[in-house]
């Protein structure tokens, strides 16, 4: 879970570089990112779902809240992965070379998925980690 967090949070560290050098950015960096988003998030997320929400799931067991913060977690998942979708079609169309045209919507957009990353690995690690035994 800590390998997990650690290439969550340095996607987040790139999709931020990015937003942050826009309308002027690495066209690799781009397609690196843009190549890397949504397979790391699917791997990630299938282990969550599969092996943390569970045990989670056990070590709280009778609780309607930690059930009902695993259901919006999973769904936070789905919102992330669609998100990613949006975000590795623009870096792929820049690291191409199209023109960035709207540098705010874009680094907004960008923004909005590390943000929301950022929060969901925050939430389990406060929450979600320490009641199955991992602390990080």
């Amino acid at each position: 879970m800590r390998r997990a967090h650690r290439e969550k949070l340095q996607l987040c560290d790139s999709l931020e570089t990015i937003a942050d050098a826009l309308p002027r950015v690495d066209r690799l960096k781009c397609l690196g990112t843009a190549n890397a988003i949504v397979p790391l998030l699917r791997d990630i997320h299938r282990y969550e779902e599969t092996v943390i929400f569970p045990a989670y799931e056990e070590a709280t067991a009778g609780s309607n809240a930690n059930l009902a913060s695993t259901k919006r977690l999973r769904a936070e998942h789905v919102e992330d992965e669609c998100f990613a979708g949006e975000v590795t079609e623009i870096l792929l169309a820049i690291g191409h070379g199209e023109t960035v045209e709207n540098p705010e919507a874009i680094g907004f957009m960008l923004r909005g998925l590390f943000e929301s990353l950022r929060r969901h690995i925050a939430f389990e690690r406060e929450h979600v980690l320490p009641m199955i035994g991992i602390v990080d």
